[in-house]
């Protein structure tokens, strides 16, 4: 990627920087912040931020042009248009730590973003400009205990499965090696066992977090149960989580599938979704699945896929049998751990631009297969984009998956029923920041008439993923109107300075 302009000499509280021609930034004592796409003003309430974090923790401070700033700020983001320049790069290495920066933050009024996993793909949602970043890389403790694992917020969930892979247990985390661990709890967060466990959120049972006032306190369904609740969801509207606790379970072997088809036989993979979304068994086996399209513009030729994980020993997999009776192009079952199976599953970072936009629907497979059809013809008009890379993704509610929070005693945000649901996603990628605008108001206008038409149909669902969504949809509006008003509620009492609102704006907010 093209680099920035190289620092030429900057000063913190008697802090030099050595200049360096790698960097992404340069910076100026002037207050001004100088990028390959114009110069920033650094507001005062950054300028206070930084100076005194500089002061108090030299340390954890990276400034534009220093050892570890472009790591931060560029190479640990996955999508290229979350790349911005901050003022400064906080990287604490302890909770006190945190605690200490937010309460600085907070007096000098200063806006901030927090990077965990870098994995969101909603500009500004873990990175910013001319603000403080607030990077968790070096918050990687794990801690293995008989039935949980602590797990710091700087990890990716490989790390995780691996720490856990020699004890043969697993816990309800990310599908793709690259993804964080702070980001996809917080969200909601689907795996492969949803199905049997519910959702990642609804397997934590402790965080340590950092609120609007820099205090650190644990939260857990004895303890602060309020908070507890609204962080089963709730994103980055509450503080900054320094350590979670998850449920682990008994899984020494899984059994996986990965199955190719042509576009002929996409109608019947595009039922099997749908009717994965309707198994609701009293006891399920845990089973789960990524399931894809893709589609080259050029060649015109489209494919389908299925990487299916099952707990256990079938070969095989016995819950994918409406997957396997597909005539497929290629088709490969083995029986194997999680560790190795999320080795060979990568999500390069920094490889393009990506816009996500999606909507939710009852399973309907001609509607469904329909969407498709509506998305292929869609892409052919911005063939032209240099770097098109589209992708239609589905993902599986199962009535089983929502259960877990229906009867744990402690819920979730999302307040879902006990119905089957399809979600539908458009995945984009391109290469070039002059076709931003382009593609976002292609995914946009092309996702709201498809939901338009289901809605005509009765089968629309107005729920929203914020881990697929497009940076424009609202979350919120999915969820129930009193959860939303009670996650309201528990932000005044936790943060009624806004800290984690006005200062930290970045990502998908309650809004004001």
């Amino acid at each position: 990627m093209q680099l920035l302009l190289p620092v030429v000499g900057l000063s913190l509280s008697g802090l030099a920087y050595a200049t360096s021609s790698s960097a992404k930034a340069s910076a100026t004592t002037t207050g001004y912040l100088s990028t390959s796409s114009g110069t920033l003003q650094i507001p005062d309430g950054t300028s206070c931020a930084c100076k005194q974090l500089a002061h108090s923790l030299p340390k954890s401070v990276l400034l534009p042009g220093s050892t570890n700033y472009t790591t931060e700020t560029v190479d640990k983001l996955w999508d290229i248009r979350a790349d911005l320049s901050p003022a400064c790069v906080f990287v604490p290495n302890t909770a006190a730590e945190v605690s200490e920066a937010i309460k600085i933050i907070g007096s000098c009024g200063a806006q901030f973003a927090v990077r965990g996993g870098g994995h969101m793909n909603y500009p500004g949602a873990n990175n910013i400009d001319a603000g403080v970043l607030i990077g968790l890389t070096n918050l990687d403790t794990i801690t293995v205990k008989n039935d949980s694992v602590e797990v710091g917020p700087g990890l990716n969930w490989y790390q995780v499965y691996s720490a856990l892979e020699p004890y043969g247990r697993g816990c309800i985390g990310g599908r793709m090696k690259t993804i964080g661990v702070p980001g996809l709890s917080l969200i909601g967060g689907f795996h492969y066992f949803n199905n049997k466990h519910g959702y990642a959120m609804d397997n934590v049972l402790s965080y340590d977090i950092v609120i609007g006032n820099g205090t650190l306190i644990t939260v857990n369904k004895t303890s602060h149960s309020d908070l507890f609740w609204a962080l089963k969801g709730g994103a980055n509207n509450y503080g900054i989580v320094t350590k979670f606790e998850l449920q682990t379970y008994s899984v020494p072997n899984i059994s996986t599938t990965i199955q190719v088809f042509n576009e002929t036989n996409i109608p019947y993979f595009l039922d099997a979704v749908c009717e994965a979304a309707k198994l609701n068994d009293d006891d399920p086996i845990a089973a789960g699945m990524i399931a894809t399209v893709t589609y080259n513009a050029t060649t015109k030729v489209a494919q389908g896929s299925v990487l299916g994980v099952q707990e256990g020993v079938s070969i095989p997999p016995s819950q994918f049998a409406n997957f396997t009776k597909i005539p497929a192009v290629e088709r490969i079952n083995n029986v194997t751990t999680l560790k190795p199976w999320a080795d060979t599953l990568d999500s390069p970072k920094q490889m393009m631009r990506v816009q996500f936009s999606h909507r939710t629907m009852k399973p309907d497979s001609a509607v469904l297969y329909s969407i498709y059809q509506a998305w292929k013809a869609a892409v052919d008009e911005i063939a032209d984009v240099q770097g098109l890379y589209p992708t239609f993704v589905t993902n599986v509610i199962s009535a089983t998956s929502v259960r877990p929070a229906k009867t744990n005693g402690v819920g979730n945000v999302w307040g879902l029923e006990e119905e089957p649901l399809v979600i539908f996603q458009l995945s984009t990628g391109w290469d070039l920041a002059q076709d931003d605008l382009r593609v976002e108001a292609w995914s946009r206008q092309l996702v709201e008439h498809l939901h338009g038409i289901n809605k005509n149909l009765g089968i629309a669902s107005e729920f929203i993923y914020m881990g697929d969504a497009g940076e424009w949809q609202d979350p919120y509006a999915g969820f129930p109107a009193e959860n939303v008003a009670r996650m309201r509620e528990v932000r005044s009492a936790y943060d009624p300075e806004g800290v984690f609102s006005i200062l930290s704006w970045g990502g998908f907010k309650l809004g004001l």
